[in-house]
């Protein structure tokens, strides 16, 4: 007897492939080409229910350790962020002798940080609801990539410089 098939939102679109998508809210999403079979499609997801279950299940622990802050934690957050990454940036900017062209206070929800291609760095201030290492590594990691433009291994040594323990502090961003 097959198990049943967990219930899904079905977005049919110009794609080759099939994919799911588990959303913040716990919603599970197939992303679908326009010709496949609802069959199919229903096989493809029932040979993911594992998935699915752990998934489901890790997203449920981020939405308990993680809720989604009030007006007044939030603007504290920004605050805060506002105040203390700055003197980061400069802090470990000067160790590592780079120094971003600006930096920017955010709400992103999946990105604690990000570099462009002019070394203007962005930090979402949800990263102030993380523990001080975490911030640092964010920090640090943004830092390197003023210098390596992707996740390379002379990357990750030009944070390992600063930082050694650092698949530490980055484990602590997915607690």
């Amino acid at each position: 007897m097959n198990a049943p098939i967990p219930s899904y939102e079905l977005i049919r679109s110009n794609r080759r492939t099939l994919a799911l998508e588990i959303t913040a809210d716990c919603r599970v999403l197939v992303r679908a080409p326009m010709r496949i079979s609802q069959k199919r499609i229903d096989e493809f997801v029932s040979s993911h229910t594992g998935w699915l279950e752990e998934h489901m299940a890790r997203q449920r622990r981020r939405q308990a350790n993680h809720p989604e802050p009030t007006g007044a934690e939030r603007e504290a957050c920004i605050r805060r962020a506002t105040m203390e990454l700055p003197g980061k940036v400069a802090h470990y900017g000067d160790i590592m002798g780079l120094h971003p062209t600006g930096i920017t206070i955010t709400g992103a929800k999946k990105r604690f940080g990000s570099c462009s291609g002019k070394n203007r760095i962005c930090f979402s201030w949800r990263l102030m609801l993380y523990p001080e290492a975490a911030i640092d590594y964010v920090v640090v990691h943004e830092l390197a990539h003023i210098r390596h433009k992707d996740h390379s291994r002379a990357f990750y040594d030009c944070v390992a410089q600063v930082l050694p323990d650092w698949r530490e502090r980055q484990a602590l961003l997915r607690e």
